[in-house]
């Protein structure tokens, strides 16, 4: 486990799959981070690539050759590399050199930094092109906050707070039989009570946002998670049809990419949300986890 940590906060983050794991306040002594219990969901913050969400069929067409996927990608489940590390900073590095050509056909880089100011942690990706021709990827967040935070809460004492975009229509999404499906224009989307029915049909979707907070209505304590500039959210826990219950954790997900849409034709290059990075370009992007 590597630890980073500063007078406010101290992160511990796995080399497997450079996923941070815990996240300690030491103003308040609260662990904000979901315990990744595998009795709901045994991870807490993995990374998502080269796809993100669920392939129709589990699989995709590229350059007449068809690669099958599951959920999310391979990333989050590969071993890191520490490649520098400070008291409040720890660069990971993952470099494919050909592991993965039977499901991806692509050499890439993968640089995953942390660095902590204040009371909020900074997550930055690289993903570099290492082909001698254009490279095709997504790639998102998947972190889980515990909830609540105090034993005399319950999860309908939270609530999400929504920060769109400016002058931009929010388009709202969801997901069937694994599948994105659009819903369209969210209207007056700001404020939403949680309860465990919002989840019953999965995530809630969006794109044209800025910022999702989740924060106790009575004690005030939260997170936010800003991500300027990336095109989708997903806001999710794990829900118990049978107890209409939800698992005690809310993830709020940044994307740079997006499950496959119902009418998807299988075409990697043409799939809803997808990246193209040119020849030894690099692709960089950083969401902030700002501890309240």
């Amino acid at each position: 486990m590597i630890i980073i940590e500063n007078d406010w906060l101290k992160v511990s983050i796995e080399k497997h799959g450079a996923e941070v794991r815990k996240v300690t306040h030491k103003k308040n002594a609260l662990d904000y981070m979901w315990t990744g219990d595998e009795a709901y969901w045994g991870r807490v913050s993995p990374v998502l690539f080269p796809i993100v969400g669920r392939l129709k069929e589990d699989h995709y067409q590229l350059d007449g050759q068809t690669y099958k996927m599951s959920q999310h990608g391979f990333l989050r489940d590969v071993d890191f590399d520490v490649a520098e590390q400070t008291s409040t900073t720890v660069s990971f590095e993952f470099e494919s050199l050909g592991r993965f050509t039977h499901v991806y056909p692509y050499e890439f880089k993968a640089v995953i930094q942390y660095r902590l100011k204040e009371d909020s942690l900074i997550i930055q990706w690289q993903i570099l092109n290492e082909n001698k021709e254009e490279m095709y990827f997504s790639i998102g967040a998947h972190p889980a906050f515990k909830i609540p935070l105090f034993e005399n809460e319950t999860i309908e004492d939270y609530h999400l707070e929504f920060t769109p975009v400016a002058n931009q229509n929010v388009m709202e999404y969801e997901i069937k039989n694994s599948l994105l499906h659009e819903k369209g224009t969210a209207h007056d989307l700001s404020t939403i009570q949680l309860k465990s029915s919002l989840f019953a049909n999965d995530a809630l979707i969006y794109s044209n946002i800025d910022k999702v907070s989740l924060v106790s209505n009575q004690s005030g304590y939260g997170v936010e998670v800003m991500f300027r500039g990336f095109p989708f959210v997903g806001v999710w826990s794990k829900y118990d049809e049978t107890n209409d219950t939800i698992a005690p954790f809310v993830c709020i997900e940044p994307w740079y990419g997006i499950a496959d849409t119902a009418d998807t034709t299988g075409n990697f290059k043409e799939k809803f949300g997808m990246n193209m990075l040119g020849v030894g370009e690099t692709f960089q992007a950083e969401y902030v986890m700002k501890f309240k």
